[in-house]
């Protein structure tokens, strides 16, 4: 069998533009787990992600977090862990962790990440996503499943002018195509 390296590459090769009132860019430093909730499991689920990382189960459409890991809502009984990997942090041992009170699946190279952020970030989204992102409507934390364009997608607002957006990496390109091009378009 030959010996061929595999190397990693980000879904949309690294991007990260400005434009006249937002900044785009890609984010390759978060890893994913995808966590299901057993049956008439949600007591010791809870009670373990509160142990080890401090975490609250996530609502239906807020995301929460706690240090380096954030728990973002994906459907009833299941969530996303989206967290930096450093010295304490890894796909491997946040699975680990939840062995015996959850079903995981590693995400991070399922998924195209974006984060949108500055004064036009709003307005570039509202021209390609069907949601009220008024910050009384979704504030702060916040998180939904969404379309963006004719592509599904995952929108959280982090801070008042600043969001992580998420696609499937199958359709990376597409799906930075549709918010460059409203970027381009929002007025400053």
């Amino acid at each position: 069998m030959a010996d061929i390296p595999l190397t990693a590459a980000p879904a949309l090769g690294d991007v990260n533009l400005t434009f006249a009132s937002c900044v785009l860019t890609e984010r390759t430093d978060i890893a994913l787990i995808s966590v299901a909730t057993p049956h008439a499991g949600y007591e010791a689920l809870a009670a373990k992600i509160k142990d080890v990382w401090g975490l609250s189960m996530p609502g239906a459409s807020a995301s929460l977090n706690a240090g380096a890991m954030r728990a973002i809502p994906l459907a009833a009984d299941q969530m996303m862990l989206a967290f930096t990997p450093d010295g304490g942090l890894s796909e491997t041992s946040v699975q680990a962790e939840l062995t015996d009170v959850a079903y995981t699946t590693m995400q991070t190279d399922a998924w195209a990440i974006i984060e949108l952020s500055g004064a036009g970030a709003t307005a570039a989204l509202e021209r390609i996503c069907p949601l009220d992102l008024d910050p009384q409507t979704f504030p702060n934390g916040a998180a939904a499943r969404t379309m963006m364009e004719h592509l599904g997608a995952l929108i959280i607002r982090l801070e008042a002018d600043r969001f992580l957006l998420m696609s499937a990496r199958s359709s990376a390109q597409s799906f930075l195509h549709a918010v460059e091009t409203s970027c381009r378009w929002t007025a400053p």
